[in-house]
């Protein structure tokens, strides 16, 4: 009977130690970080989706900015070819600045056609661009077409 008793002790020590260890080994991982990287799946996803449905103003402001960057290339573009009708009668001194606006613009339309490309790319963004924009604007283009 004492044997037994003796041995059931020792089983509570043992089960009791292994308790105490798996306890200490729970809160050393919350306190170190790990419980970052235990539930980042789960924050990832929250934010994923807070990112996504965004808020009211977000939305808005993110779809009219495709709208935005779209004529900007358009802009470009028109005056590009009112530069290149006011060239043909233009005097040499004329034709010198119109050829360094339109370098100028050219550079400028690539830009907005890039910052157009790289919002349209983001998956926070992508969702609220019209269906009727297209999803990537192309730099050698000679038009853009912003809505179908």
């Amino acid at each position: 009977m004492v044997r037994v008793r003796e041995g059931a002790r020792l089983g509570t020590w043992a089960a009791g130690g292994v308790i105490g260890l798996a306890l200490f080994y729970v809160i050393g991982v919350f306190a170190f970080g790990g419980a970052g990287w235990v539930t980042a799946p789960f924050r990832g996803e929250a934010d994923k989706r807070e990112n996504t449905v965004g808020s009211g103003e977000f939305r808005q402001t993110t779809y009219e900015e495709f709208f935005d960057l779209c004529a900007a290339v358009q802009n470009a573009e028109g005056t590009i070819q009112a530069l290149l009708e006011e060239r043909k009668a233009a005097s040499e001194t004329r034709t010198t600045q119109i050829d360094q606006s339109i370098t100028a613009l050219k550079a400028t339309r690539i830009e907005s056609v890039n910052a157009y490309n790289s919002k349209a790319a983001q998956e926070h963004r992508a969702p609220f661009r019209d269906k009727d924009l297209p999803y990537r604007l192309d730099a050698a283009a000679e038009r853009t077409t912003c809505a179908n």
